[in-house]
């Protein structure tokens, strides 16, 4: 089973979509963790674009990255960009990617929307490449 960890600058929106869908399309493959560089809170209407799809995440809390250890995951993934801001210890897991998806923070709902369905669409990608 593959380890995977989500990070965002907040683990507010992006990465908790991402921990919701990959705990849900992959739940028997993947073990999932997402973190933020700093922690914040889970935006509600991340929770309220995730219930649309049947994805409950209202008990997903956002948490400092530094909670974790990166030799506790095999693969890595930013939904940010913020991969230039991660220690190098987890750039070097056995898989890393840096998917750069815009952050939905202010945006109306159609936005939040459109970010979770490019989230998804990236998860599904990531659990079949994992299974590979």
């Amino acid at each position: 089973m593959k380890r995977v960890m989500f990070v965002c600058k907040k683990n507010s929106r992006r990465s908790q979509m991402a921990e919701g869908f990959a705990r849900s399309l992959g739940a028997d493959r993947v073990q999932v963790a997402s973190a933020g560089l700093e922690s914040s809170f889970v935006d509600p209407l991340t929770v309220q674009v995730m219930q649309e799809v049947g994805i409950d995440i209202s008990q997903q809390q956002s948490k400092p990255l530094s909670d974790f250890q990166p030799e506790d995951f095999d693969a890595v993934i930013s939904l940010c960009g913020c991969g230039v801001s991660l220690p190098p210890e987890w750039l070097t897991r056995d898989y890393f990617a840096d998917w750069q998806l815009e952050d939905p923070e202010g945006g109306e709902l159609d936005t939040f929307r459109r970010v979770r369905e490019q989230v998804k669409e990236r998860v599904v990608q990531l659990l079949a490449t994992l299974a590979a």
